[in-house]
């Protein structure tokens, strides 16, 4: 009798802890997708750009509880809950970086360290 319990003791925490992945799992897709569609909408203004994400969190499942846009970037905090779990979840959304910017290839108008851009714009390496 005391095994069967404790098996039901296990299971029941097996799927209190499935519940709270769940939720958790909603509120960052519901995040991560509000802030990609109030970055994509920057230039119609914060108000609009945030009522969109707003839209895009509710059909996800969640609650948009923050949206501040800066410039072309978007910064939301989105909610879930799913009964007695309660996730909230933030997420960033905008351009990588100035163009300027050295990456691994280094900058546009430098050749990298695979020698400089073939016709197609691709990296070609240097001549030995």
């Amino acid at each position: 009798m005391g095994a069967v319990a404790l098996l039901c003791v296990v299971f029941g925490a097996g799927l209190a802890l499935g519940q709270a992945v769940v939720t958790r799992h909603r509120a960052a897709g519901a995040a991560d997708l509000a802030a990609l569609a109030a970055a994509g909408h920057w230039a119609e203004g914060g108000t609009a750009a945030c009522a969109r994400a707003d839209r895009v969190a509710r059909a996800q499942g969640g609650t948009l509880v923050r949206c501040v846009i800066v410039g072309d970037t978007s910064d939301v905090t989105a909610l879930s809950e799913r009964g007695p779990f309660t996730a909230r979840v933030r997420a960033r959304a905008g351009p990588p970086g100035p163009p300027d910017r050295p990456g691994p290839l280094g900058p546009p108008d430098r050749p990298g360290p695979l020698g400089p851009p073939g016709p197609s714009g691709a990296q070609s390496p240097p001549a030995r």
